[in-house]
């Protein structure tokens, strides 16, 4: 069993910045990616951003290029994602999620574990 825990959403004004934390557990040799995900009220899950896991190889929606980046620390099994420029369009609850293989690092049903999501409010 993985879990993965998130952690550092919350209120911020447009324009604004935000970081947050996932941090997994367990059986964690068998993870390949550790993704980002985004759900707002009446949408899909989006693909925000994925690392291969344990690697610097990164993966990117395209409504989040050149704002957001996603980074882990091997040490402390975290993976975080640096929001910047941040959008009202950007609202929604973003996931974590582990996944031992995909087709594609940012489709969400390829993803085993997921985390029960932390909260992002941007506000113009």
């Amino acid at each position: 069993q993985v879990q993965v825990v998130e952690s550092g959403g919350g209120l911020v004004q447009a324009g604004g910045s935000l970081r947050l934390s996932c941090a997994a557990s367990g059986y964690t040799n068998w993870i390949t990616y550790i993704g980002w995900f985004r759900q707002a009220p009446g949408l899909e899950r989006e693909g925000v951003a994925s690392i291969a896991y344990g690697t610097s190889s990164a993966f990117y929606g395209d409504s989040v290029k050149g704002r957001f980046t996603i980074s882990q620390d091997n040490a402390k099994k975290t993976v975080s994602l640096q929001m910047n420029s941040l959008v009202p369009e950007d609202t929604a609850m973003y996931y974590c999620a582990a996944a031992a293989w995909t087709r594609g690092p940012l489709l969400p049903a390829d993803y085993n574990y997921w985390g029960q999501g932390t909260q992002v409010t941007v506000s113009s």
